[in-house]
């Protein structure tokens, strides 16, 4: 059970509401996260670079609480900012050897907001080089590890925040997400996260400009906190081009009775784990249970794999075209990516947009007769840590590192809020995340879903923390 007399693991809400009412200091909280990144950081290597101004930022929160004054919505809670996100004065490596002392002049949009919020920033979160891949490893910090079994992926990209996360380093912890990458570390670390409209939080500064395949949202403890912490942040910057609409945030509860869902097992057509199919499958008897309707319906999207990764070459090209004179220097994720970038055509990436539109045109004839799809969020459960990626799922070859990912990317595709919640635990005792894809502007509306399944299917803390509580 969760061990509320520390405050480091109390909900973000809650740590709030603490600060706020004087019951609780931005500075004691910050104290209970660095206590925790103590106890865990040296095995599972989640935060790689701690802010020196961490103390100054929370003991200003708490004076000028003490004044009378509003330091935001977000005041005192402690984030974790992935390390592909600038960070003014705070280095910022990409996970990338080319830029291990690189320390940027400005915040990004999204750390100058959650600034303004209120939040104190912890420091940066682990990520694979450029935030390519599905589990976290760089030749910078090297691997972070799973706080459910240390010899295991804690997922990619966003794979330091979530382990944050999970084991009460951070309140909330940021990422971005192209093909899966706050999903994935969700799922495997047993937490809420969600892939927001791109451009609900601009993700600037960027080279792609007009980026509208990556999108730049959070991961929390519950999924009120991941909506807690969106709001303070989302909304238009006139440095972004693109930009989404408000969300409806008044959905903010399903009653499971008269609720109705579809379900998808197998969305990409890899297969799934005997262990992840069985876990799912527990997680839609709970819900019937509870009194919702959920229909299993057959999407095949597998269809759209080939222009899913299309697109994610030419927006690697687009990201990179200052460095493409160095192509061999990056890594082998992001070097494989601009390759088959820059072997584009014309031709191939206009075809691929018309694909993402039919899949998009696919999804909402579909949530016109659904509140909400719901399918696996991974094939597999989580792998060896050593492993850039499995080398197969279900029996079938991975060509690619981004192969396994299939079920996340091609959800990645038509620009629908998309979370990822813990649909119990397998037979191993591993995280099972279950993904919620909603309607246009319904980040609301799909975080009430996952909060529904989060109350029939609570998984608790990792074993290590746990443990650690009852020390």
């Amino acid at each position: 059970m969760t061990d509320f007399r520390d405050p480091a693991l109390l909900p973000a809400r809650e740590q709030a509401r603490r600060i706020r009412a004087g019951e609780l200091t931005a500075t004691e909280l910050l104290a209970a996260c660095l206590a925790r990144v103590e106890r865990h950081n040296p095995e599972l290597n989640a935060v790689v670079t701690l802010n020196p101004a961490a103390e100054a930022e929370a003991a200003a929160i708490d004076a000028a609480l003490a004044a009378g004054a509003d330091p935001g919505p977000l005041a005192g809670l402690v984030v974790g900012v992935k390390d592909v996100t600038e960070t003014a004065g705070l280095r910022t490596t990409y996970g990338s050897p080319l830029f291990a002392d690189h320390v940027p002049e400005r915040d990004a949009v999204v750390v100058r907001r959650l600034r303004e919020a209120g939040a104190v920033i912890l420091g940066k979160t682990n990520t694979p080089e450029f935030a390519a891949g599905g589990n976290t490893w760089n030749e910078v910090f090297g691997v972070t590890r799973n706080p459910w079994n240390p010899a295991l992926s804690a997922g990619g990209s966003t794979g330091g925040g979530a382990v944050a996360l999970a084991t009460g380093m951070v309140s909330l912890a940021h990422g971005t997400d192209l093909g899966g990458s706050l999903r994935i570390p969700a799922s495997f670390c047993g937490i809420p996260g969600l892939r927001p409209t791109p451009g609900l939080v601009p993700t600037v500064p960027a080279a792609y400009l007009w980026d509208d395949l990556q999108a730049t949202g959070l991961m929390g403890r519950d999924p009120e906190d991941v909506a807690f912490g969106l709001r303070a942040i989302s909304g238009p910057d006139p440095a972004s081009p693109v930009c989404a609409p408000e969300p409806r945030w008044d959905d903010v509860e399903v009653d499971l009775a008269g609720s109705r869902w579809a379900y998808a097992g197998d969305v990409a057509g890899i297969g799934i784990d005997a262990a992840v199919g069985a876990a799912c499958r527990e997680a839609l008897a709970s819900l019937r249970a509870g009194g919702a309707h959920v229909d299993e319906v057959d999407l095949d999207l597998s269809y759209a794999w080939d222009a899913f990764l299309v697109l994610r070459g030419h927006w690697f090209v687009s990201h990179f075209e200052a460095e493409l004179h160095r192509v061999d220097a990056f890594g082998p994720n992001v070097s494989a990516n601009l390759r088959s970038g820059l072997s584009l055509t014309p031709a191939e990436i206009g075809a691929a947009e018309n694909v993402r539109r039919r899949v998009r045109e696919e999804l909402l004839t579909l949530l016109q007769r659904y509140d909400a799809l719901l399918t696996p969020c991974m094939a597999i459960p989580p792998f060896p840590v050593e492993q850039n990626y499995p080398e197969t799922v279900g029996g079938r070859p991975m060509k690619t590192y981004v192969d396994w990912i299939a079920p996340t990317f091609l959800l990645s595709m038509p620009g629908l809020p998309v979370a990822c919640v813990p649909a119990g635990l397998d037979a191993a005792g591993l995280p099972v995340g279950l993904q919620v894809v909603g309607p246009p502007r319904g980040e609301g509306q799909v975080l009430a879903v996952a909060s529904a399944i989060s109350r029939v299917r609570p998984i608790g803390l990792p074993a290590l923390v746990s443990t650690a509580c009852a020390e």
